[in-house]
């Protein structure tokens, strides 16, 4: 329920900001593989935080 949603939007946050980190990383070190990782690390983060908004929208309308 309400709690499952904000354990969806904690990890996304989390791995969006390990993503964003591992990103910079990449570019600093000039890696393009840690780059990339990071890249996908925050997609998987936004996809995440989405499913938890998604299932608070579900939750409330009940």
């Amino acid at each position: 329920m309400g709690n499952d949603s904000l354990k969806d939007k904690m990890k996304g946050g989390l791995n969006k900001a390990k993503g964003e980190a591992k990103d910079k990383v990449g570019e600093v070190t000039d890696k393009a593989d840690m780059q990339a990782e990071g890249k996908k690390d925050k997609a998987k983060g936004e996809i995440q935080k989405d499913i938890g908004k998604a299932k608070d929208s579900f939750t409330n309308k009940e």
